[in-house]
């Protein structure tokens, strides 16, 4: 079997042209970066008149180093949904290029599923991250300066919570000392970077519905406090305009295509353990206006990035989605029912049964709390026996949901059709989404409903640093608000060594701060990073290209 890098390579795409007219875009909004990839004007939504399709997200159980294929299968999902006579259009984040040079790689599916151009998804694309990153650290210049030049908002140096973004794991940044080297220097001050993805910015830009609401979000941001305890924004810095003047291409979503020509929109790539884990608004929205089905994806775990999106995303935008697709794999679960890695190809009835919570607690998060319809995707494997496959089928229709088998990594589109008639029926079913909690409820109870509810938690414990964050936002108004949960993505629980469906716990929030701009509190759980580090052998160690330019190593 050929490695996804070198399916990819094979792979003959059409003309982005052609992509852009069979999704009903007219030529006057395309703005072609080359033959395969285009960015499509965000006045196509406001210009055009259209009726919404159906939103299907895919979700899954908490990641494992046996893989889950979640985007593979939200790609094959797409194409098995064209295959059967529908119009399909698929949404996703872009890949960070932490990740792609770090454990995970790339980001564009798997197999016969994939997004192409796969190499220029997974590494420059269009300049996105780079227009984000620039607006990030303007900020953080036009702050540094200020405080220079005089400081006539009187901010306090100590208290500045705006950090410089790089697009790269690098834990040697997560704390700096700067301004070093004499008055002419700057104002020395601890400081620290966080990733490109974890960057505020990130989160207005996929949470803006147009320019003036994206200047609006960005005016917003809380860059640090007063001595007078006061919040300093980026509106105070005279900072939006030219930060929304950095992103206004960028803000164009993303068209490129699925092996089999699906259109798909990539656009934004916020983390869903350190931010909020979905695509751009805007991207989903034009998936929604130009097919009959939109299939998009939530970060991680169900626990993370469904969440998110349905209580931050939805909330805010209004949008909900038709049916969930919770995604797992027998290995993966084997795996969280104590199994190691190098033993999972063997048939182990005991471990899956163990491993099972996991999926079933995702599926009845989405069945019972947020009150939608689901059905769960097995990406299948050739070493899964029958025995497997029928006990998780068993264990689901127990909570009254299907399953249904997904070969879209060895088959493409046509290895996914029963998963997407099981998803258009789903699509016709009544429903109405609930979110976790309350917007009038205070953020400590918002957190403990989530850790309760979500994580099924015995309760939260707030740090005193975190105590006194909930206190100082309480009285500057930051009140009413969603709440991002900044968690590890490997359990329920805030410790990634807990696998499977954890009782017995708390969770343990050390810090709380404000996104005004994006809308949201976040609250940092347990020792999750803003920063990743790469590891001993990295992905970046099999990543070459030769002199025709080709590109190996990528996954």
């Amino acid at each position: 079997m050929p490695t996804d890098i070198e399916i990819a390579q094979a792979a003959t795409p059409k003309d982005i042209n052609e992509i852009a007219a069979a999704a009903g875009i007219p030529e006057r909004y395309l703005e072609c970066y080359g033959r395969t990839k285009a960015k499509v004007d965000y006045n196509l939504l406001r210009d055009q008149q259209h009726t919404d399709g159906k939103l299907v997200l895919v979700t899954a159980i908490n990641p494992t180093a046996a893989g889950e294929g979640k985007t593979t299968t939200t790609v094959g999902l797409g194409d098995a949904l064209s295959a059967l006579g529908n119009k399909a259009v698929i949404a996703l984040r872009e890949p960070s290029l932490g990740p792609v040079f770090g454990i995970k790689g790339g980001a564009a599916g798997g197999g016969y599923a994939q997004v192409i151009p796969m190499e220029e998804i997974n590494l420059h694309f269009t300049g996105d991250f780079h227009a984000i990153g620039a607006a990030n650290n303007l900020l953080a210049a036009l702050l540094d300066a200020h405080i220079h030049n005089g400081n006539q908002l009187n901010i306090d140096p100590r208290r500045i919570t705006w950090k410089r973004v790089v697009d790269m794991n690098d834990r040697q940044l997560r704390n700096i000392v700067c301004g070093l080297g004499g008055k002419v220097n700057g104002v020395p001050r601890e400081d620290g970077f966080d990733i490109t993805v974890a960057s505020e910015v990130m989160a207005v830009f996929c949470l803006a519905t147009s320019i003036s609401d994206l200047k609006e979000r960005l005016g917003k941001i809380v860059v640090g406090y007063t001595y007078n305890d006061e919040p300093v924004t980026a509106h105070d810095l005279q900072a939006e305009g030219a930060m929304a003047a950095l992103l206004k291409d960028a803000l164009k979503p993303n068209l490129v295509q699925t092996l089999e020509g699906t259109p798909a929109f990539i656009h934004g790539g916020p983390f869903a353990n350190i931010a909020h884990g979905c695509n751009s608004i805007m991207a989903t929205r034009m998936g929604l206006a130009l097919g009959d089905y939109c299939v998009t994806e939530a970060g991680f775990g169900a626990d993370l990035g469904a969440e998110k999106f349905l209580d931050i995303k939805c909330r805010l935008t209004g949008i909900r989605p038709d049916a969930v697709v919770v995604v797992a794999t027998v290995r993966a679960l084997k795996n969280h029912g104590g199994v190691a890695k190098a033993d999972l190809n063997k048939e182990n009835l005991e471990a899956l049964e163990a491993g099972l919570p996991n999926l079933l607690q995702h599926v009845e998060n989405i069945t019972k709390v947020f009150k939608l319809p689901c059905v769960v995707a097995i990406n299948e494997f050739p070493t899964d026996t029958q025995a497997e496959l029928d006990l998780v089928e068993a264990k689901c229709k127990e909570l009254g949901v299907n399953v249904a088998l997904s070969e879209v990594w060895a088959k493409g589109g046509e290895g996914g059709k029963a998963l997407a008639e099981e998803v258009v029926r789903l699509c016709e079913q009544p429903s109405e989404l609930e979110f976790c909690y309350d917007l009038e409820l205070s953020t400590e109870q918002k957190i403990e409903e989530i850790a309760k509810r979500i994580y099924r938690a015995e309760g939260v414990i707030f740090t005193p640093a975190a105590k006194k964050n909930l206190a100082l936002l309480d009285k500057q108004g930051f009140t009413g608000m969603p709440v991002c949960m900044a968690k590890t993505q490997y359990s329920f629980s805030d410790d990634g060594s807990k696998l499977g469906a954890p009782r017995d716990f708390r969770i343990t929030v050390r810090e709380v701060k404000v996104s005004a701009g994006a809308g949201f509190i976040v609250a940092l759980t347990g020792n999750v990073m803003t920063m990743p580090g790469l590891g001993k052998s990295p992905a970046a160690f099999n990543i070459d290209v030769d002199d025709t330019g080709k590109i190996s190593g990528l996954f």
